[in-house]
Formats: structure tokens, C-alpha cells, sequence
């Protein structure tokens, strides 16, 4: 099997991202038995969760030609690291979230450098180019005018990215025969979890919390329609 090849290689980028700052909380986290996992994000967690369950189709997708997958996960690791420096490029007054803006960028490119170290070991290339990501692009039409009013449904909007994510990755991690790969995709649901979670926090700082939990509904909801309306393909998306 491929993901057996890579295993090696695999277990040290598993090393990698425990000798990290940024993952420290989710290594003690994922000590715990899955049950606890979720109690403990359930007692601490702010964001909403997804109204409906990815496909199973989708999971068949993905574990049938994960190569593919790779190559877009890769990518979608890049972008939200990409995403979360654009909010201090954006937005540097906002001084309370910056840290944590820094800390989630970081984390997410390191996320890039365990996933392209996977496809090394697989022999697999980056995408030459990046097609556009229709959920995110659908998502992002959604998205107010407004300085303020985009400010917030852009924080919001990426605490359902993460949630979403967070949902698949766990997905990924159950189907995983390969031990070491279960892990990691372990560790990143833990990540995009918290992470979903960092960015409604964030909101709340700025905004009223009725008006951020209304928003994010609408979020949440027009999110399960556009997850179940997007063609199913060996994507995080």
C-alpha cells in the first residue's frame, strides 16, 4: 500500500508537530480517549456545530484516491494559513486577536509542511495550478459589504471551514488502516476544532454575542445546503 511506503517518514512529522508550540494543547488533548476529546472541546468549544454529515460517498471518494486528496489538502492547508495573515494585514488595529491570528497562520502552514512531507514520501507533486474551491467560493458570496459587517462574517465564516474540517478529518482518521496516518488526521481534527472555536471567540471580542450567534446560524445553514449541492470529488471540499 502507499500510505504503508510513507509510514516511516510519516511517524517523524508526527514527531515534528509534538516538538511544536502551536500543538502542544492538542497533544495532551489527544492523549485521552475520543470520548474525553469531546468532552473536553464540548465544555470549552464556542462554535456551532455543522447541521449535516458529509457523505459517506465522500469518504469513499477520498480514501479511494488519496493522492488526489493530498494534493488538495495540501493546498487548503496553504490558503488557511494564507487566510488567517490576511485578517493582521486586514485588520492591524485589532490588536486583542493578532496574536492568536499569528499563532493559527503558523500552525496552519506547519499543517502544509507535515501534509507535503506525506506526499514526498509518497512521491506525490504539488498541484502546478489551483482550481477554484467552489464551497469556499459559494461560502464567500455570502459574506456582507460592509468594513464591519465583513470583518465579522469573515471570522465566522472561517469558524464553519474549520468546523467542517474538523468533521472530515475525524472521518479520515477512522477509515485509516494505517496506524500513523490515523494519527495525524487525528491531531489535525483536534486542530481544526480548536480552531473553529478560536474564531468565534475572536468575533465575540468585537461584537455583540446575540448578533454573532444569529449570523453564525445563518452560516451554519446555508453551509449544509451548499455541502450537500457541490460535486463529490477526492477533496477536502
Amino acid at each position: 500500500m502507499e500510505g504503508e511506503q510513507g509510514g516511516g517518514q510519516l511517524y517523524n512529522v508526527v514527531q515534528f508537530v509534538a516538538h511544536t508550540h502551536s500543538i502542544h494543547l492538542i497533544n495532551s488533548i489527544t492523549q485521552h480517549p475520543i470520548s474525553s476529546q469531546i468532552s473536553i472541546f464540548a465544555a470549552m468549544k464556542l462554535n456551532l456545530d455543522i447541521a449535516v454529515p458529509s457523505k459517506p460517498e465522500w469518504l469513499d471518494a477520498v480514501m479511494s484516491d488519496f493522492n488526489s486528496f493530498l494534493q488538495d489538502h495540501a493546498d487548503c492547508e496553504r490558503k488557511a494559513s494564507s487566510m488567517a495573515m490576511s485578517f493582521v494585514a486586514k485588520y492591524p488595529n485589532r490588536v486583542e486577536i493578532i496574536p492568536e491570528l499569528i499563532d493559527t497562520a503558523v500552525e496552519e502552514l506547519q499543517h502544509f509542511q507535515q501534509v507535503y512531507a506525506m506526499m514526498e514520501a509518497r512521491g506525490i507533486q504539488l498541484e502546478h495550478s489551483i482550481g477554484k474551491d467552489m464551497y469556499v467560493v459559494n461560502l464567500m458570496n455570502l459574506c456582507r459589504h460592509g468594513r464591519e459587517e465583513r470583518f465579522m462574517d469573515r471570522l465566522l465564516l472561517a469558524s464553519v471551514l474549520e468546523t467542517r474540517g474538523a468533521e472530515r478529518f475525524r472521518m479520515i482518521a477512522d477509515a485509516q488502516e494505517d496506524a500513523e496516518y490515523a494519527r495525524f488526521y487525528k491531531a489535525l481534527w483536534v486542530s481544526e476544532a480548536k480552531h473553529g472555536h478560536i474564531f468565534v471567540k475572536m468575533a465575540l471580542n468585537y461584537f455583540d454575542k446575540t448578533e454573532v450567534y444569529k449570523r453564525l446560524e445563518f452560516f451554519i445553514e446555508n453551509e449544509a445546503e451548499i455541502i450537500s449541492e457541490i460535486d463529490i470529488r477526492a477533496a477536502l471540499h
